[in-house]
């Protein structure tokens, strides 16, 4: 294989010609001067010929040193303008990013943004997947994913964007015929939606705010589902209720058509989480999409404010 030019040993040399000093060359590169003096050594070990006079007073350019001068130089401008544009051509947002989301976080909430993004960032392409499956997103080649979930301990990197409470909603219509539980052990006797994905879909856990008493509810249901968002047409219908994430239900809410009961008792909320690959360096493009999305996600009027900046997280399951 052909050799790779020494560009560091060049790089060394204009300094050494400029100053005449290995010493001061090592200074104004930050190096030692016996890296300098190697560098030099190995240079002309590389070219066959010697490129400086040393004595103990002085250095001097050979003639061949003297006439490889120039074109050092220029190499080494050349480099330090291609550094510079390429750091340029980093820093501005372009390219692909591949997404993953839940389905209908992203269908309610993402995809609605997209026009505002593309108009901010025109060299910026989004390839959005979305699934209510959990995915390994290094594995699958994503730069970025939306997880709505507590996550646990990994190496990948999360941000936190919002809280989001969880209410107890119904239509006034089924509350008006079935009446309205002030407390969790009234739940039995009503129709629940259950949303399976979660440890134990079977079992509400309540928290009493007032009082910190604690209460682990069983319920049942007639639908069972992965996805939140099904629940919707029945709860409307008034044929039950249903724990459901408040960016789900915030517009009904606003409009009369759901109702929220137990106010005083919550179960946890859950977090919308940003989480990336590990490693701490990050594409424009990709940091662009994620200030981005704390922009116009973390103040949305179902978000509660963020506990959390930015920690050391796995993915897990979204809630969707």
């Amino acid at each position: 294989m052909q050799n790779v030019p020494d560009l560091e040993a060049w790089a060394i040399f204009t300094r050494v010609a400029e100053t005449g000093s290995f010493a001061k060359a090592a200074a104004v590169l930050g190096i030692s001067q016996p890296t300098a003096s190697k560098a030099i050594a190995r240079l002309e070990q590389r070219v066959g010929t010697m490129l400086l006079y040393r004595t103990t007073r002085q250095l001097s350019l050979t003639p061949t040193g003297e006439a490889l001068r120039e074109q050092a130089l220029a190499l080494l401008a050349h480099a330090e303008l291609f550094e510079s544009e390429a750091s340029a051509h980093a820093l501005e947002p372009q390219g692909l990013v591949r997404m993953n989301a839940p389905m209908s976080f992203g269908l309610k909430y993402l995809a609605p943004l997209l026009p505002i993004f593309f108009d901010r960032y025109p060299n910026v392409d989004i390839d959005l997947a979305l699934s209510d499956q959990l995915v390994d997103i290094v594995s699958c080649g994503f730069d970025l994913a939306i997880r709505v979930a507590d996550l646990g301990d990994s190496s990948l990197r999360a941000r936190q964007l919002c809280s989001v409470r969880r209410p107890l909603v119904a239509s006034p219509a089924y509350l008006d015929k079935h009446g309205r539980p002030t407390h969790p052990s009234e739940l039995e006797g009503h129709t629940a939606f259950i949303y399976t994905n979660q440890s134990t879909p079977e079992y509400w856990r309540f928290h009493r705010t007032s009082t910190g008493e604690e209460y682990s509810a069983p319920v049942h249901g007639r639908i069972r589902t992965n996805n939140a968002e099904a629940f919707l047409p029945a709860l409307l219908a008034g044929h039950g209720l249903a724990l459901q994430p408040e960016f789900l239900v915030w517009d009904a809410l606003q409009r009369g058509e759901l109702e929220q009961v137990m106010c005083d008792w919550r179960i946890a909320d859950i977090n919308v989480n940003l989480i990336t690959p590990p490693g701490m360096l990050r594409t424009a493009r990709v940091t662009a999409l994620i200030d981005f999305l704390v922009e116009h996600l973390a103040h949305a009027p179902w978000a509660m404010p963020a506990v959390e900046q930015e920690t050391i997280h796995p993915a897990a399951a979204a809630y969707d």
